[in-house]
């Protein structure tokens, strides 16, 4: 046991190493530092290490170097990745290239402890199994996983766990959180990655027709199949099948796809032949699975079957942290090329972490292109959509309130400004395309160019 318990911890700030160092010797560690890159690798070629700190910024190679180092050479080692500069992809990154962990500055001594814990208690009943080892190219993050929020890390965490496995995986989250990014990440990050990502939205496809656009259909199996036809399924053989809105489908249907999931192998409509295919299949609902179950709609053994691993996102309202950065990836996202991009106001922003966003990621997106669309060199609260503005739909707060008489004459807003906020709904309805937006106002491009520009009526100077 004594020879097993060998720590390094890694940082070029010898305030952090000496704190780990301290604690984790209190706890039966042996303990070495080191404080670059560099030497962090010496050490591993001179022994065997069961536990590894190490910060992500070493001012040369970073921790995510020394961690496909570790695990190459030292599949056994469990490696703590630490940053005082963390994000959702970045937890990614680490769990799915091989680290046991990735901690937050300023972390806790509990924190640290339980890490001790854990793995003294894993080392003693001999359970513990070898990180996944994937080599990246580099720590830049493929993927649109912006975020820094600790649900929204753990959540990642998970994430790159379950990548390097062949399990089924069941994303659940209101509609809007990203579950299709996510499935894409655990594709990305599998090691069917090279292969294809297929997506089947199956809310959208008609009942009758669901089957067929699954398994594919022979030759003459019903009015209009005039030739045999290879489904999704087939055509993801090798790679990833996401199903979204699995619980829109019927129990008719979620009978064969049962099959399909425990036998490996599906038949094609009108066909007696069974077809072996090998498919990771990824599904995703915007409702409560069990609750459906219990409703009788969603089939009790095929959740089991579909949720061998279940990752929830949370809602924007729970991640408002996020919002700002998320809002700045939009911005980048929508703007004109060679132009610089326009930025947020303080106010603009505490308006949007003050919002619930019912419809979530999506509905930032969509607000953020409204906000572009009205803003030159920045964006205050009044280019956002008046529903985030006043917290709902923004029509009691714009003067109109039931009892004219009781009203405050102090909260009613020049006709000017109205007009301008309608016509940004307007233009948000339209994503933005002031030519769709001019024909449903049935005004002229340059009327609807006047409105856009002119300035709120906080700023207009009193006459």
């Amino acid at each position: 046991m004594k020879t097993k318990l060998q720590a390094l911890v890694i940082d070029d700030e010898t305030q952090i190493t000496a704190l780990i160092a301290a604690i984790l010797s209190s706890e039966g560690w042996t303990v070495s530092e080191a404080h670059t890159a560099a030497e962090a690798i010496e050490k591993l070629e001179q022994q065997a290490w069961s536990l590894v700190f190490c910060d992500v910024v070493l001012g040369g190679p970073d921790g995510y170097s020394v961690l496909r180092k570790f695990t190459e050479i030292q599949p056994n080692a469990r490696f703590v990745l630490m940053t005082g500069q963390g994000s959702a992809a970045g937890a990614l990154d680490a769990t799915s290239t091989g680290a046991y962990d990735y901690l937050l500055k300023p972390f806790s001594i509990d924190d640290i402890l339980k890490i001790s814990v854990d793995l003294k208690r894993q080392w003693k009943s001999r359970k513990v199994s070898q990180p996944v080892d994937q080599k990246s190219t580099g720590y830049v993050s493929d993927l649109p996983l912006i975020g820094t929020s600790p649900k929204f890390v753990e959540c990642l965490k998970l994430v790159g766990r379950v990548s390097g496995t062949n399990l089924p995986v069941l994303i659940t989250g209101e509609s809007g959180t990203g579950k299709e990014v996510v499935a894409r990440a655990i594709h990305h990050r599998s090691k069917r990655a090279m292969q294809r990502f297929i997506t089947v939205n199956c809310g959208a496809i008609p009942t009758e027709l669901i089957e067929s656009e699954l398994f594919g259909h022979a030759k003459g199996s019903f009015t209009g199949a005039d030739r045999e036809r290879m489904g999704l399924w087939e055509e993801a053989t090798g790679g990833t099948l996401f199903l979204d809105e699995i619980t829109e489908t019927n129990p008719l249907f979620q009978v064969k796809l049962l099959r399909a999931l425990q036998e490996g192998e599906i038949r094609r409509v009108g066909s007696n032949r069974n077809i072996k295919v090998d498919v990771r299949v990824i599904a995703a609902s915007n409702r409560d699975i069990e609750a459906e179950v219990e409703k009788g709609n969603f089939r009790q053994d095929l959740m089991y079957r579909l949720n061998a691993v279940t990752i929830e996102l949370p809602p924007l309202r729970e991640r408002q942290e996020d919002i700002p950065l998320l809002a700045e990836h939009f911005v980048e996202k929508v703007a004109s090329p060679g132009n610089h991009s326009p930025t947020f106001t303080v106010e603009a922003l505490e308006t949007m972490q003050s919002y619930d966003w019912p419809g979530n990621i999506r509905q930032l997106e969509n607000a953020v292109l409204h906000a572009v669309s009205l803003s030159d060199a920045s964006i205050g609260p009044e280019h956002l959509p008046s529903r985030i503005q006043f917290g709902g739909d923004g029509v009691a707060s714009v003067g109109n309130s039931a009892d004219p008489a009781t009203s405050s004459p102090a909260k009613w807003l020049p006709l000017a400004e109205m007009e301008k906020r309608y016509v940004a709904e307007v233009l948000a309805h339209s994503g933005g395309n002031k030519q769709a937006a001019s024909r449903i106002l049935n005004i002229d491009r340059k009327t609807l160019a006047r409105i856009i520009g002119r300035k709120s009526s906080e700023d207009e100077p009193i006459s």
